[in-house]
C-alpha cells in the first residue's frame, strides 16, 4: 500500500487500513486497557502486529507494511512496541484454541 498525502497537514503518511485501529482499541479495552505490540514481518503478505494485553491474552492484526505497523503503534495510546523477551513471553497466555488454529491440521489430526 502506498503512502497518501494527509490533507490536514500536507505531509505524507501511511494509510492505516480502516478496521485495524478500532480492532486494536477494542482488544485493549477488553484486555486491561493497554497492550504490547510485537511487529513480525510475514514477507509479501505484510506485517503481523501481535498484541499481548495487560492480562496476557494475545491477539493480532495484519497490515501491508512495517511502515504502516509502526504508524499503528504510534497512533494508539497505551500500545507499546515490544520484542519477544523473557518478560513478555512469561506474560503472554495463549488460549488453547490458539494452538489448534496455529498448528492447523497437525493439531487437529
Amino acid at each position: 500500500m502506498s503512502d497518501q498525502e494527509n490533507s490536514a497537514t500536507g505531509t505524507a503518511g501511511p494509510v492505516i487500513p480502516s478496521g485495524v485501529l478500532p480492532a486494536i482499541k477494542a482488544f485493549m479495552k477488553d484486555h486491561g486497557g493497554s497492550a504490547k505490540a510485537v511487529l513480525q514481518p510475514l514477507g509479501r503478505i505484510g506485517v503481523r502486529i501481535t498484541l499481548v494485553g495487560a492480562d496476557g491474552i494475545m491477539g493480532d492484526q495484519v497490515v501491508p507494511s512495517l511502515h504502516i505497523a509502526r504508524a499503528v503503534v504510534d497512533a494508539v495510546p497505551q500500545l507499546e512496541l515490544a520484542d519477544w523477551d523473557r518478560e513478555l513471553t512469561s506474560t503472554a497466555t495463549p488460549a488453547p484454541e490458539h494452538a489448534r488454529r496455529m498448528a492447523a491440521w497437525v493439531a487437529n489430526s
